[in-house]
């Protein structure tokens, strides 16, 4: 479309018509136009020119060329040629003008009025006015298709005054600068127009802005989802995929905006190149069941590693430390403990390269020896076993070796790949032996690492001094730690000051599988997370802030862990492709029943994975591995101890407890098919102790109780725990206070309680009342 502006007066002087009577002509079927100033439309010039053509009809072409004047009986110094019309007004000027010249005045007016008569009855024709065609050049898109038939003879009469043209020149000049940069710029736009828009879209955009940069209306680009099944408003959040597709269906081109984050600028994870990369010590975690020889073992590889000169000369303990064999160093970790270890690995940091699983040999496999094992398993470490307390008369390492093969760790002597030697801390028997296996593992790892960058590593431990304040031990993974340096480690930012070896000695750097401890920080880390060196302290500080912000939201999404509740949803995001669970039971047969018929309840969509199986009440570890892993909790006649049940509600793990094998297999079955009905919830409301019991023949066995926390009441439900094994559960019986009846006992006060057709009761034996509470799914 021509964007060239038309207005009233140009076309009344380009035709010679007074202007009021274009405009009258205009407000006939449009709004009247307040000036003659108004620009036209394509509708209203083509209403115009219709008005034009139909008023100034002429019968054959030759009235047209009978009417043009002779050129030479005009003078030189004479304006140009002008219409019919124009003379006719303009006579009586002309000869006011030339009476004094030509004739007396009073006979002039009576000489031209026959010649006036007769070209008033002539019917003008308009296309023998002198018009500046060159400005109609843009107007031909505008008209209609009447008038742009009208165009042949426009040109051809516009040949007819080319003489008259070069008169006006110097007028055209300007206008026709003015046309030719209009020109230039439709021309501009045009191109523009049908070049595509490259977008630069990031992961996620809103659809507002989107449409934003696609120079498109929001509606478009809501239109074109909705054409391809997706429903979104303006303010609503995209995929990159999905952005992608909608841009390139409207014809632009996409370009993926890479977004640098703080982290990115800031730390440093380009990868090393080969010739970078120098052999590094391992890094071993020793493992196992209580008693069974874990820190005994520690103590004699100590022992044996350093000399005479050095003995004694450990003064403290960080928590780690390196032991020399054959020539070559060895990193250990003191977190036997399942805690740190687990915590590590819950962090994705991989900081240990060999698990040393130590079992008694006159014990054999005890529940936390499993414990380790999936530990282990679940960090892909590899394990080397360590069968200790040789020296023992009752030892039986081929019993052990046999109970291991059932956790898939075979001995080389039968055909397996893992690692088993004979040891004794007490006498040193076999320790070299194990050192020297920890060392071919390592050399068959091929453990390397780049000392020539900045340092990169894992919070072994952190503590809090009263006069040094925050301290943590660091393991330096990669690169080499100086002091002075700055680091960010989790949430905390600080800068190097002192640094100590596990000797206790002063040191300026510590280079890769090097453990230090080191002040300087500003608050106090959490165990296993990850340190890393940086340059710009001020962005440090500022990557710290997003770090709390983005755990206080993950401190709010509570929601986000997976429960029977909320697994059907999670399987239908596609989240959930494996359902992990931590089984505990009273007795060891029990844990393998249910374990067995879990996993068999595996379907297409969800696998079910026993990561642990064990006997004994829930405790804190079993809460960390839950947590960690992502698992739910399956109690069979077992419950959690207090710290167990704290540690669940703030990791916000789901844990679920049964009496009936078939109620845990029916409720998970449920949850994967997403038909979960709304159940009673057990609402604990006190715990109260056992001091004394006494015999009624009438009534049973009476408990004299001590109310430990909460409350007990009359009409509340109560389940027998020893040892944290549920013994038996039912009703309260009767309850009293001194001699009198009493609807409740709150805590700090004795009472006397029976239990309904129970008798089976024992000093020491804990009380567990609740109430159910229906819950919503």
């Amino acid at each position: 479309m021509s964007l060239v502006k038309y207005r009233i007066k140009d076309v009344a002087t380009d035709f010679d018509l007074p202007v009021k009577e274009l405009m009258e002509v205009v407000a006939k079927f449009y709004e009247k136009p307040k000036s003659n100033t108004r620009v036209l439309t394509e509708e209203e010039l083509n209403v115009v020119f219709d008005y034009i053509t139909k008023t100034h009809q002429i019968e054959s072409l030759e009235q047209v060329f009978a009417a043009q004047p002779k050129k030479e009986e005009k003078p030189v110094e004479q304006a140009p040629e002008k219409p019919a019309s124009e003379e006719k007004k303009a006579a009586p000027k002309t000869e006011q003008k030339t009476a004094g010249h030509v004739a007396p005045a009073k006979q002039q007016p009576q000489k031209p009025a026959e010649p006036e008569r007769r070209r008033e009855r002539r019917v003008v024709d308009t296309s023998a006015v002198q018009v500046n065609t060159n400005r109609f050049d843009d107007v031909d898109n505008l008209v209609s298709e009447r008038v742009q038939n009208f165009q042949g003879g426009k040109q051809k009469f516009g040949k007819k005054g080319q003489q008259q043209n070069k008169k006006d020149n110097k007028f055209k000049g300007n206008k026709s600068k003015n046309e030719e940069q209009e020109k230039l710029r439709r021309l501009q736009m045009e191109v523009a127009r049908k070049a595509p828009v490259t977008v630069k879209i990031p992961d996620e955009i809103t659809v507002g802005e989107l449409a934003s940069r696609m120079k498109k209306t929001a509606g478009e680009v809501i239109k074109c989802l909705m054409k391809n099944g997706v429903m979104a408003g303006i303010n609503q959040m995209i995929d990159f995929d999905t952005a992608e597709y909608v841009a390139v269906e409207m014809g632009c081109k996409v370009e993926k905006e890479i977004t640098i984050t703080i982290e990115e600028r800031i730390i440093d994870d380009h990868v090393d190149a080969a010739d970078e990369l120098e052999t590094r010590a391992p890094v071993v975690v020793v493992m196992g069941h209580v008693d069974h020889g874990k820190t005994s073992t520690l103590d004699a590889i100590r022992k044996t590693s350093v000399t005479a000169g050095e003995a004694g000369g450990i003064t403290q303990h960080i928590g780690a430390y390196t032991v020399e064999a054959n020539g070559q160093m060895i990193t250990f970790l003191d977190t036997p403990g399942h805690a740190a270890f687990t915590s590590m690995r819950a962090r994705g940091a991989k900081s240990t390269d060999i698990a040393i699983l130590v079992v008694a040999a006159d014990d054999g496999i005890m529940p936390q020896t499993v414990e380790s094992i999936n530990h282990a398993k679940a960090a892909e470490v590899p394990i080397i076993v360590a069968i200790n307390k040789m020296d023992k008369p009752t030892a039986n390492p081929d019993k052990i070796k046999e109970q291991l093969t059932k956790y898939d760790l075979i001995c080389e002597e039968w055909g397996g790949d893992t690692i088993i030697v004979p040891i004794s801390a007490k006498t040193g028997q076999g320790l070299d032996e194990l050192l020297e296996m920890v060392l071919l593992t390592a050399e068959v790892q091929e453990l390397k690492a780049n000392p020539n960058r900045r340092a990169k590593g894992t919070v072994i431990e952190a503590r809090l001094d009263k006069t040094r304040g925050p301290i943590a031990t660091l393991l330096v993974q990669n690169g080499t730690l100086k002091q002075g340096d700055i680091i960010i480690a989790g949430t905390a930012v600080g800068r190097v000051r002192v640094m100590t070896n596990d000797k206790g000695r002063t040191v300026k750097t510590a280079g890769p599988s090097v453990p230090v401890e080191i002040t300087g920080l500003a608050d106090v880390p959490a165990p296993g997370d990850e340190f890393n060196a940086v340059t710009d302290e001020r962005m440090a500080r500022e990557l710290v802030e997003q770090r709390r912000q983005a755990a206080k939201d993950a401190a709010a999404n509570a929601m986000q862990k997976v429960t029977l509740d909320n697994l059907f949803a999670k399987m239908q995001e596609g989240e959930m492709k494996e359902l992990p669970l931590v089984v505990k039971a009273d007795v060891q047969g029990s844990a393998e029943a249910v374990k067995a018929s879990l996993e068999k309840i595996s379907n297409e969509e969800v696998r079910v994975k026993v990561i642990h199986a064990g006997v004994g009440a829930i405790n804190e570890s079993d809460i960390l591995l839950a947590s960690t892993a992502g698992a739910i909790i399956v109690g069979f006649n077992v419950r959690p101890d207090a710290a167990a049940a704290a540690s669940a509600q703030r990791s916000n793990v789901d844990m679920r407890f049964y009496r009936v094998i078939y109620e845990a297999i029916d409720e998970i079955e449920a949850a994967m098919k997403g038909m979960l009905a709304p159940q009673f919830e057990e609402a604990i409301i006190g715990h109260a102790e056992v001091r004394m019991t006494y015999k009624v023949s009438a009534v049973g066995t009476i408990a004299g109780c001590m109310v430990k926390d909460g409350k007990v009441t009359r009409d509340a439900q109560v389940r027998v725990l020893r040892d944290n094994i549920v013994i038996h559960q039912g009703e309260v019986g009767s309850l009293q206070r001194f001699k009198d009846q009493a609807k409740e006992v709150t805590a700090g006060y004795e009472c006397g309680m029976s239990i309904l057709k129970f008798n089976d009761i024992k000093e020491g034996d804990i009380f567990e009342c609740f109430v159910m509470q229906e819950i919503k799914r």
